[in-house]
């Protein structure tokens, strides 16, 4: 299989009354999976900018970007499949979550707030995901595997 670059995405981690957003990304509920919400980043936009979008697809809210908090790179060899996520702290400028919200492209089927508590029930990525919500340092999480 042709090798191709790594594709870029950004994520936000918007924590409100101590609890962290998270999206399912995988239509028709193909997958337990819980990621932070985000996606790809367009050409000649910013990160931020890109992350403005993305969260509002995604979650119908606005948010204003802060400082990034974690690198983390999932790959598939299998499929030359690698990805390097940029997670930046988001706060809640407008909106609120409403379960009647389309995600224009129809990949978020779910949204939900959780607790640090709950986070130890569900299937999440990446791994450093609760320390880097709730942690303080800029965290790098090297190549972890792409998994549904």
């Amino acid at each position: 299989m042709p090798s191709r670059p790594p594709r870029l995405a950004v994520r936000a981690l918007i924590l409100h009354e101590d609890r962290l957003l998270l999206v399912n990304a995988w239509g028709g509920g193909v997958s337990d999976l819980w990621c932070a919400p985000g996606g790809g980043v367009e050409p000649h936009a910013s990160l931020p900018d890109n992350l403005i979008r993305e969260v509002h697809e995604e979650t119908g809210l606005t948010v204003r970007v802060g400082a990034p908090v974690l690198v983390n790179e999932f790959h598939a060899p299998e499929r030359s499949f690698h990805q390097v996520d940029v997670y930046f702290r988001c706060e809640i400028v407008a909106g609120r979550l409403d379960d009647a919200w389309q995600d224009p492209e129809g990949i978020v089927t779910e949204r939900r707030f959780f607790a640090r508590a709950e986070m130890s029930g569900i299937r999440y990525k990446p791994d450093s995901l609760p320390e880097a919500a709730w942690g303080g340092a800029m965290l790098y999480d090297p190549l972890e595997p792409l998994v549904r």
